[in-house]
């Protein structure tokens, strides 16, 4: 279950983001269930808990560098846990965009809730791992 607070890199209309999670699915065989937090209700997502801790920690000393950042995040307790932290280099495409054709195969694979469609998603593992052994790219 991946609770996700309905950003625009992760709602249930990205392209990008739910190709991504049907081959993890496919690629870990495991059933992916993704539940988004309605707008403006952040109170609820557990990492804004998180986010507000490290503003507090870093108490708004400028983020000059990516070592100061890591070393504030890593510096913070959550609970009485230091968490780690670790850059990733590669860049995160934006507006990147799967037509309609192209989403169609991956679309297949996703079950939206009767009602919900944007906030309820399933992805089965066993579907998504079909549909890409059949894909020809």
């Amino acid at each position: 279950m991946i609770n996700a607070d309905n950003g625009p890199e992760n709602s249930g209309a990205r392209t990008q983001w739910l190709r991504r999670m049907v081959e993890f699915a496919a690629l870990h065989e495991v059933d992916v269930r993704l539940a988004y937090y309605p707008p403006y209700h952040s109170k609820y997502n557990p990492i804004e808990r998180v986010f507000g801790v490290l503003e507090n920690y870093w108490n708004g000393d400028p983020l000059t560098s990516v070592a100061m950042t890591l070393g504030m995040a890593e510096g913070m307790t959550y609970k009485k846990v230091h968490p780690k932290a670790k850059f990733y280099g590669d860049a995160y495409p934006t507006g990147v965009k799967l037509d309609k054709q192209a989403m169609k195969p991956y679309e297949q694979c996703l079950e939206r809730l009767d009602g919900l469609p944007k906030w309820f998603i399933k992805i089965s593992s066993k579907a998504a791992a079909a549909m890409l052994a059949g894909l020809v790219i």
